[in-house]
């Protein structure tokens, strides 16, 4: 089966999904997310190339990708350092996501359906890519790693 050109992906409250829904313009699909610039090789030192991102992609009502709004946070090694409080890496781009999310007009939480994207971001892949090889078809969305495939009704792997 190949992958659908609008692709589903369900609401999950206090989950990976769950800062996702509509608004007066469209659709949207937030998170907080830790990645590693591309190409990025895994040796000492990867605490300080492990960025923390808060990130709002936004899509108009047929799931037609619009725009992003990306904030680094921090990195690993910042979290590690002071991994309490409100200043915290984590705590800051947790912040971020809820001030961007508060800008939404009339959002509520519900299933998105949304079409394949991608852009790069300070080194980072941000999107939800698809490929297909001769036994499967999926898609993934960057830098989240949740993988999308058949039945296509919105349900993730990791």
């Amino acid at each position: 089966m190949a992958v659908p050109e609008v692709i589903p992906i369900a609401y999950e409250p206090h989950g990976r999904t769950e800062a996702i829904g509509f608004y007066e313009d469209g659709q949207f699909m937030g998170s907080v997310t830790y990645a590693f610039p591309k190409g990025f090789e895994l040796d000492t030192g990867w605490e300080e190339h492990k960025r923390l991102y808060a990130v709002l992609h936004t899509f108009d009502p047929d799931g037609r990708y619009r725009d992003s709004e990306i904030w680094c946070a921090g990195t690993w090694a910042e979290q590690q350092r002071a991994p309490q409080g409100g200043d915290s890496p984590l705590a800051r781009a947790r912040a971020r996501l809820a001030t961007l999310l508060r800008s939404l007009p009339r959002r509520t939480y519900t299933d998105i359906a949304i079409r394949p994207f991608q852009l790069t971001f300070e080194g980072v892949l941000f999107g939800l890519v698809t490929d297909e090889d001769d036994e499967e078809a999926w898609a993934e969305l960057h830098p989240d790693n949740l993988g999308f495939g058949e039945p296509w009704d919105g349900s993730y792997d990791t």
